[in-house]
């Protein structure tokens, strides 16, 4: 798994052995976007989170997100690769060295100075979790996603709608404003959109004046106390805020859990019904017996047909 800390050490590697030094063959099998022509001095490489960046002189920009699966590598001339060749989603040479990308799922193009037109790029969104972070441009962003079918859980992780929501944080602000996780984007009006950022940022917050992970309180909803976490985790457990069974599954390409209460998150649940159709059936636990065998003895959930 591909952590933020790897990604700064490649990135280092990589503009040590590129920066300075033109480009003589790049081979990228699944790229979206322009090629650098040959010749092309690399000017930059950049990281930030799992994102990895490289600027050619002509403004070319090479994105990568290497999320759970993808890495960066980088070979001398000659020198065996620790991968094998059916992984490979970029290849630079320069005369020295040999930078290779595998398996990353994100690998595209756009211009530098005309990033804003690339739908799903343009700059970072403001990181919610700073003080002065602008609240409204995040709110513009997610009500103006670029794919308004998109399930809200998915938009929730996208940087470039806001940056600080992890996989926790948004279960919690999903389950906080009682809003559906597959609600899509297009059935958000600017009031829902306007709940799920100035929430998100609270809870960002609050993480950095308290250790213990926070969620909201019931009462108040929007203000945040030292407590457990609602429902990240707590899969076939009972939902503190209505009493059924938080549920969990596993949709897009990021393979990352969405916990969250079909009882009570039911802000644009009738809009959500055709998104869920794309997914897997959605599991309260793993199939396992024993699992079933667990749900069948919680005191709230015996003789539920669900439940084993």
């Amino acid at each position: 798994m591909a952590e933020g800390d790897s990604i700064h050490r490649a990135a280092a590697a990589l503009r040590t052995a590129l920066v300075g030094r033109p480009t003589t063959r790049f081979d990228a099998p699944f790229l979206v976007g322009p090629v650098p022509g040959p010749g092309r001095i690399v000017e930059r490489v950049e990281s930030h989170g799992k994102h990895l960046e490289i600027v050619w002189d002509d403004g070319l920009v090479l994105h990568t997100n290497v999320r759970l699966t993808g890495s960066w590598h980088l070979y001398r001339h000659g020198e065996r690769w620790r991968r094998p060749g059916t992984q490979v989603r970029v290849e630079l040479h320069t005369a020295d060295w040999i930078a290779v990308c595998f398996n990353a799922p994100v690998v595209e193009t756009y211009r530098e100075f005309d990033r804003s037109r690339h739908p799903g790029f343009g700059s970072h969104g403001p990181d919610l979790s700073r003080p002065d972070a602008d609240l409204d441009e995040s709110i513009n962003r997610l009500y103006h996603y670029h794919d308004q079918q998109a399930p809200v859980c998915e938009a929730l992780l996208d940087q470039h709608v806001a940056e600080g929501i992890g996989n926790v944080y948004r279960c919690e602000v999903l389950w906080a404003t009682e809003t559906h996780p597959f609600a899509p984007i297009s059935s958000l009006d600017a009031d829902d959109c306007a709940y799920l950022v100035t929430s998100a940022a609270a809870l960002l917050r609050s993480k950095l004046r308290h250790s213990p992970r926070v969620t909201a309180t019931i009462s108040q909803p929007g203000s945040f106390v030292r407590s457990e976490l609602a429902v990240y985790g707590r899969n076939g457990q009972r939902c503190a805020r209505c009493g059924d069974t938080v549920q969990v599954c596993q949709p897009g390409e990021a393979n990352r859990l969405v916990y969250w209460c079909p009882g009570c998150q039911v802000r644009r649940s009738l809009e959500a019904r055709e998104v869920l159709e794309v997914y897997e059936p959605v599991r309260e636990m793993d199939p396992h017996p024993a699992a079933a065998k667990f749900l069948s003895n919680l005191p709230w959930r015996r003789h539920h047909p669900l439940a084993g």
